[in-house]
């Protein structure tokens, strides 16, 4: 394993220790708005790991804004009783970028549950979806992630289902190339090298959502490991 792929990892694990630590400090609660949380998220972060670099917007969101992709900026909203949430952050540590995702259920509803754990089970299936193919298209990837919300009863609620992770600052994500995102029209394999000849690195991101019910949930962390 080379040294890019080593310090993504663990990078991702400071992730995901910061984000148990939101659980375990009980930061989400009902009553507190979204910005509210964002902000106690980001000084916890500080706290425990001295971050104050993102390499995208942080995002908090709650109810019916849980349907919104990444590129909205909707209206903060107070998380209710018995809601779902979801959170999203890009933390960087010692300049290698993390990206981690997961959605939060306050309560007991039956539905939110189900949509929490599915979108843990779909992103499983599309990571081994990814391993088993030698070349694998962002367009292969996404119509898979696309199938797997129906699958699991769900309509895929994102543009795309992942985008390229490295050092940071790391080549811009430009929007119009889709070439850097596990995106429709996204045909050059996921697996080719950079244009220096490195091997590329990837996250997996999975936003399921159902319209109706104004609920969505999303899950997201690294997929070359």
């Amino acid at each position: 394993m080379n040294e890019a792929k080593l310090q993504l990892i663990n990078a991702e694990k400071k992730a995901a220790m910061l984000f148990s630590e939101i659980e375990e400090r009980g930061l989400i609660f009902p009553g507190k708005s979204e910005n509210d949380l964002n902000n106690d998220i980001f000084n916890l972060a500080y706290d425990l790991y001295g971050i104050k670099k993102y390499w995208h917007k942080r995002i908090v969101r709650a109810g019916k804004n849980t349907l919104k992709p990444y590129k909205e900026n909707p209206r903060n909203l107070i998380i209710q009783e018995d809601d779902i949430l979801f959170i999203d952050f890009g933390p960087i540590f010692e300049e290698w970028e993390a990206d981690f995702g997961r959605t939060y259920v306050l309560g007991q509803d039956k539905l939110k549950i189900k949509l929490r754990n599915d979108i843990s089970f779909a992103w499983k299936d599309c990571k081994d979806f990814f391993i088993s193919k030698k070349n694998i298209t962002g367009a292969e990837l996404f119509e898979y992630a696309v199938k797997m919300a129906k699958k699991y009863g769900w309509e895929f609620g994102g543009e795309i289902a992942g985008h390229l992770i490295g050092h940071f600052p790391h080549e811009k994500l430009e929007n119009e190339d889709k070439t850097n995102y596990v995106h429709p029209d996204n045909f050059i394999d996921m697996n080719a090298p950079d244009k220096k000849g490195n091997k590329r690195d990837w996250i997996l991101e999975i936003h399921f959502v159902n319209k109706n019910k104004e609920i969505g949930g999303f899950f997201e962390q690294l997929l070359t490991c």
